[in-house]
């Protein structure tokens, strides 16, 4: 039940179900006319502020810089993926493919041709009732990474987490039992300051090593020029925009969540 409620409600306050909510209580034929046309101007607004290009770049260029990391990375016990960058091999894929966040699979492997770390950990489960996959994100990256060259020896498969909270409480679960204290952790860059404070949690000595960065320094200083069209363009809403609200509004709201519990177990 705390896995479906924490997947559905927050869809109800992101842009796109907010909005859709206000526009359905709109339709209550007992509202007022006044506020129906009231609620119809909030969900455009709603709409408009979310797809925006502005609002997108702002909210996830801040998630991405809040961790950086170290110039130079030092020597680890293993690197930890979490899962999220695949998708698996089912008709009519003819293998395991990458998404957007498949730099992740990518970065770890740089890592550890770079000597980092002697073990990668992959981190990643299902939500059976809500994924159609046949595979987990944790095999699907082993997949990659045995094919890019990784000894599957050096592969330790966490499959059986279906949020990030979990990935973290598994893996960390894992770490202590092979005594693997220092790791370097990989997943995107705005996914990684809730990682890191649920991984320092649990006790774990994390050193991050973002990757899959969506916004980069040039595009951030470009995107406030002084160029009319450019701007019209950035004002307007689009999908994609909307896209990365709705994620970087996911980690905003999980870090307040992961805060407030911290703060009401605290005597």
């Amino acid at each position: 039940m705390f896995v479906f409620l924490s997947k559905f409600l927050p869809l109800l306050i992101y842009p796109l179900g907010l909005a859709c909510m206000l526009l359905l209580v709109s339709l209550i034929n007992r509202i007022p006319q006044s506020w129906r046309k009231r609620l119809v101007i909030l969900a455009l607004v709603l709409l408009w502020l979310g797809g925006n290009r502005w609002v997108a770049f702002s909210l996830t260029y801040w998630l991405e810089r809040q961790i950086v990391a170290p110039d130079v990375l030092p020597q680890a016990d293993v690197i930890v993926v979490l899962g999220g960058g695949t998708e698996s091999f089912d008709s009519p894929r003819s293998g395991v493919e990458v998404n957007g966040a498949g730099d992740r699979v990518i970065h770890a492997v740089r890592l550890y041709r770079q000597g980092i770390a002697p073990y990668i950990l992959l981190s990643g489960g299902n939500i059976d009732w809500l994924s159609a996959r046949t595979t987990t994100p944790a095999f699907e990256m082993k997949e990659l990474m045995v094919f890019m060259g990784v000894p599957e020896a050096a592969l330790i498969l966490q499959d059986q987490s279906q949020n990030t909270s979990e990935d973290v409480q598994f893996s960390a679960r894992i770490l202590k039992e092979k005594q693997l204290e220092r790791v370097v952790l990989v997943t995107s860059a705005q996914h990684m300051p809730r990682s890191v404070a649920l991984f320092r949690a649990e006790g774990i000595e994390v050193i991050p090593s973002p990757a899959d960065y969506s916004i980069t320094d040039l595009e951030w200083q470009k995107l406030w020029r002084n160029n009319p069209a450019a701007q019209l363009i950035n004002i307007l809403p689009n999908a994609g925009y909307l896209s990365m609200t709705t994620s970087s509004l996911k980690e905003y709201l999980g870090i307040v969540v992961y805060s407030l519990r911290d703060l009401l177990s605290v005597p």
